[in-house]
């Protein structure tokens, strides 16, 4: 367990990264002036992305589909431009509900991910002609391999006649644009993911005012993606809610410290118009942390976030989604 833990010296040392990817925080703040949401750059794509991303689980989770749609809207109006969702979400409801939400002009003004969970090439073709159809375009910005939590996964993902098959075919279809992966569970999956060598836009990592110090994405993995010009989008950034109920710290300043990070932009589960506008203003108003005020922010995270009790998603498999657990033998 002892390499997981960063340590104030190593934290210090590993905001070089922060440091030099100095740019991306300047051209948000730059990006702002319009009133919208800032934007960053995403990896070395050469598209812009706002710092601020709407979770389509959650936007597509116990409502009906005008709620959602107008909930979607809400969210492009007021600058976020980066839309969440995956093959799995409700059943392919959360993708439904997003492709109504993106007719009459809204695919236009929005950089659209989704995710499946094909680890061999039928499967994940076969998942990519549902969510075109769904999500009614023709075009995905991102189309991602998701949950890399089991061990198989990476293995499974490379090889013949794996899911990076299809990846390669579906951009050269033209119906994908970018090519990532996600993982909520160990940086080591994700590091083996990357160590193949293929040329990966994005990934997708839990990022927080805890993960530093307990199996961290942001040690380990962090490095790999700036050094790569991969773009990187932090996910469960307030821990599933696990940063409110361990009281140490304000979700502003969460926020903020993940903002002060080389992450391109941040996915948030936003079920409500007033917390659209809440994580909005957030971004509008944020400020680059200082390099000793995130170092004395992780010292009050510490003690709560040693054991992973606060990041459940990374220990407990009631995370797992059940297609996954399905795909290994777990159900």
């Amino acid at each position: 367990m002892a390499e997981h833990v960063l340590s104030r010296r190593g934290f210090l040392r590993s905001t070089a990264v922060g440091i030099c990817a100095g740019s991306l925080v300047s051209q948000a703040l730059a990006a702002s002036g319009g009133g919208g949401v800032p934007t960053r750059p995403f990896g070395n794509t050469g598209v812009n992305v706002s710092i601020l991303g709407l979770g389509g689980h959650h936007a597509g989770r116990g409502r009906d589909a005008d709620a959602s749609v107008r909930l979607i809207r809400k969210a492009i109006d007021m600058g976020v431009t980066f839309l969440d969702n995956a093959w799995e979400y409700h059943d392919g409801r959360a993708e439904e509900y997003m492709g109504r939400a993106l007719q009459d002009g809204y695919r236009a003004r929005a950089f659209l991910m989704t995710k499946h969970h094909g680890r061999d090439k039928q499967t994940a073709m076969q998942h990519l002609e549902d969510s075109l159809k769904r999500l009614r375009t023709d075009v995905i910005d991102l189309w991602q391999f998701h949950e890399i939590v089991y061990d198989k996964d990476p293995e499974m993902v490379f090889a013949p006649g794996g899911g990076i098959e299809a990846a390669d075919l579906a951009k050269k279809q033209g119906k994908v644009r970018f090519i990532g992966f996600t993982g909520h569970r160990d940086p080591m999956l994700h590091l083996k993911m990357l160590a193949y060598g293929y040329p990966w836009d994005a990934v997708q990592m839990p990022m927080n005012v805890f993960d530093p110090h307990y199996k961290s994405f942001q040690q380990h993995v962090l490095p790999v993606l700036v050094r790569r010009g991969i773009g990187v989008i932090a996910m469960k950034t307030m821990a599933s809610g696990h940063v409110l109920r361990a009281n140490v710290t304000t979700p502003a300043e969460a926020l903020d410290y993940i903002w002060s990070q080389p992450v391109s932009t941040i996915v948030s589960g936003m079920e409500s118009e007033a917390l659209i506008e809440a994580n909005v203003a957030s971004a509008r108003a944020f400020k680059p942390m200082s390099a000793v005020a995130q170092a004395e922010l992780l010292e009050k995270t510490k003690q709560a976030a040693l054991t992973g009790a606060f990041e459940p998603f990374k220990t407990a498999p009631n995370f797992d989604g059940a297609v996954g657990r399905r795909l290994h033998g777990l159900l």
